[in-house]
């Protein structure tokens, strides 16, 4: 399921490894030529140009009706989305569609929020809306549901986070806090944590309300609990990263300086066990850190390269996200300029380029295969191979860029 502009589709065997059947398969070693077609070596001139145009009959434009040959902007917008391979598609949004969520204990329902400062829970198999996560004050950019999918928060860019009870659709909880960056459910607790602009990370009790707050001195980029729950890494906009212990509420670990970025940090991901976090950011490099030791063990850099630094052609090409694969040894690092490079972890070269159309918003790894999916500025959803870096199918049906996706366990 993928979001962007005012729509949602529901995108089929999103879940399954076998995605083509045999007559889908695409021929690249033994093609067969079917025409050969001379082209001439010569421009067309000036002269050839107008004697081409003496045929064509300006006069008969009637009266405006009659438009044939003609393409208007709808007819033109139309053609853009004539391949549609969603099976459902949500247009309740009446703006961007910013974030989207499944909901982890049935994935039966779907949660997004959008630029009309709305957000909805819906159901995935015929998209009715269930209810309407109300009273927000700016466009809505995270939505999560619980990890028992009892319980599903939406928050605002400016600061309002509410939380909704699922089976009864009524808000439980409400909190106001400054510009949010992200939001995230707890992995096996009804606790909530968000990020804001001002450097300050929150942890709530949900219904309850106790709070908790980690500040730091700098700007949020973005953050994720680890898997153990007792820890979270995030990530900020002076490219440091922090590991923080959500007990005690103190920092554990602080990478900066050399070993941190040059640049604030857009993503950030941890392998299955949370024993290592892999880093992105707009200096171009992805860093990988010992969440035990809180040391950089490596830098991946666009070229392949283990190094230190990045060069100032890197520093252009920013990372948009990034993700461990859970039962390979490999790591993606999406690229604003429209790369997926796949890593070696043990090695920590490169494996595989995936060249896109358009820069990359995200990517995500399969929750039990090396299927790694991606979307793009240019509308569609793909799926490659990570061992090999194949194309293994591609989805269209949007008109705009794709702003997020998630997919189901």
């Amino acid at each position: 399921m993928y979001n962007t502009h005012a729509h949602t589709r529901v995108m089929p065997n999103m879940g399954s490894y076998k995605i083509m059947d045999q007559d889908s398969i695409m021929l690249h070693g033994d093609e067969e030529i079917i025409e050969v077609i001379e082209l001439s070596d010569a421009e067309p001139g000036p002269d050839d140009l107008a004697d081409d145009l003496e045929d064509v009959d300006f006069e008969d434009g009637g009266d405006g009706e009659d438009n044939e040959g003609w393409e208007t902007e709808d007819e033109m917008e139309a053609e853009e989305v004539e391949q549609d391979d969603s099976e459902l598609t949500f247009s309740k949004h009446t703006g961007s569609v910013f974030c989207v969520g499944l909901d982890p204990a049935t994935n039966a329902m779907a949660v997004t929020g959008g630029e009309d400062d709305k957000a909805y829970v819906w159901r995935i198999s015929d998209g009715e809306v269930l209810f309407e996560c109300t009273g927000h004050k700016d466009s809505v950019t995270c939505v999560c549901f619980s990890f028992d999918s009892a319980l599903v928060a939406s928050g605002d860019m400016s600061g309002v986070i509410k939380v909704w009870q699922v089976d009864t659709k009524e808000e439980v909880w409400s909190f106001e806090v400054s510009d949010l960056e992200w939001l995230e459910w707890h992995p096996c607790a009804p606790v909530l944590l968000a990020g804001t602009d001002d450097g300050n990370m929150w942890m709530w009790k949900v219904p309850g309300g106790e709070c908790k707050t980690f500040p730091s001195p700098a700007c949020h980029g973005n953050g994720k609990i680890l898997p153990d729950g007792k820890r979270a890494v995030v990530g900020y906009e002076d490219g440091s990263v922090r590991v923080w212990d959500l007990k005690k509420g103190n920092s554990l670990h602080v990478i900066k300086g050399r070993d941190g970025h040059k640049g604030a940090v857009t993503c950030l991901a941890s392998n299955k066990d949370g024993s290592l976090v892999v880093t992105g950011s707009v200096d171009g490099s992805a860093k990988l850190i010992n969440t035990a030791t809180g040391k950089m063990v490596s830098v991946f850099s666009a070229d392949g390269l283990r190094g230190t630094g990045s060069t100032s052609q890197e520093e252009t090409n920013s990372v948009e996200s990034v993700g461990f694969c859970n039962i390979l040894p490999l790591v993606g690092v999406a690229y604003l300029d429209g790369t997926l490079v796949i890593f070696d972890l043990a090695t920590q070269t490169v494996r595989n380029r995936c060249r896109h159309e358009a820069g990359i918003v995200h990517m995500q790894w399969e929750e039990s295969s090396a299927l790694v999916s991606t979307c793009g500025l240019d509308g569609a959803l793909r799926q490659w191979d990570g061992r090999s870096g194949n194309l293994v199918s591609e989805y269209r049906g949007h008109a705009a860029e794709v702003l997020a996706f998630a997919l189901n366990r």
